[in-house]
């Protein structure tokens, strides 16, 4: 145990930390303002403070917690309100299976925390520079520092905005509409990373897909979304000649 402590002490003070630092402060601005917001919308729905506080510290997945309030302030059945949570929530299935290979080495505490801290920027932040898992030890401490840098940074901006939310929900209107600024954020740093012809037709399929599918209940619709694009892109690997290599 000791040995692990003085490792996670070793990442905070890898330079690669305060790069991840740097980075996620770049865009989380557009973060804040969602969180702001969510803070917001949880006590405007109903909610008391304390459930409010709760749901923003455990819960901790802001699209998760717009879906699931007007369902609470509906009273609706706590399998329907778990349900939406959960399919709303599914892209981090795909994003555990990618960081897996990144995080197995690590004990199992200290893999459930970066679960809980790895959201939407901070995973795509990080496997935009790191595209590969590591093949060494000072490769692994330089990954788990920018990880852990972005995401902890990703966790006290939300966290503090979504909590200043709740404080000043009763005199932050609602129809200022600041959750886009988050939307916005998160679009800014998907575009930059469709950097391939099958990413950018696995972006565009899935926004086809999540819009024609949007009538369906529980936000059904973004597991469409996702399970169109993961299919054809596998169909267009396995399709597409593959490119000749060229003996050196």
């Amino acid at each position: 145990m000791r040995r692990w402590h003085a490792k996670a002490r070793g990442w905070w003070q890898h330079p690669a930390f305060a790069r991840g630092l740097r980075e996620m402060a770049a865009v989380s601005p557009g973060l804040a303002a969602w969180g702001l917001m969510t803070g917001v919308a949880m006590v405007k729905s109903g909610m008391s403070t304390f459930e409010a506080v709760a749901m923003s510290l455990l819960v901790f997945a802001g699209s998760s917690q717009l879906a699931a309030m007007p369902l609470i302030a509906a009273g609706a059945p706590v399998w329907v309100i778990l349900s939406t949570s959960f399919c709303v929530n599914l892209r981090f299935v795909v994003f555990s299976a990618h960081m897996r290979p990144y995080l197995m080495h690590l004990p199992l505490r200290w893999r459930l925390f970066h679960g809980y801290l790895t959201a939407d920027l901070s995973y795509v932040l990080f496997t935009r520079h790191f595209r590969h898992p590591p093949a060494g030890d000072t490769e692994q401490r330089e990954q788990l520092a920018y990880l852990s840098g972005g995401s902890l940074f990703n966790w006290l901006s939300w966290q503090s905005a979504s909590l200043l939310g709740i404080a000043l929900a009763n005199v932050i209107p609602t129809h200022w509409g600041l959750g886009f600024a988050g939307i916005l954020a998160l679009l800014g740093v998907g575009c930059s990373l469709a950097s391939s012809h099958l990413r950018r037709v696995s972006a565009g399929v899935a926004g086809m897909a999540a819009v024609v599918a949007y009538a369906l209940p529980l936000k059904l619709n973004i597991v469409v979304a996702i399970a169109s694009a993961v299919a054809l892109c596998l169909i267009i690997e396995e399709t597409w000649p593959k490119a000749p290599v060229v003996p050196s």
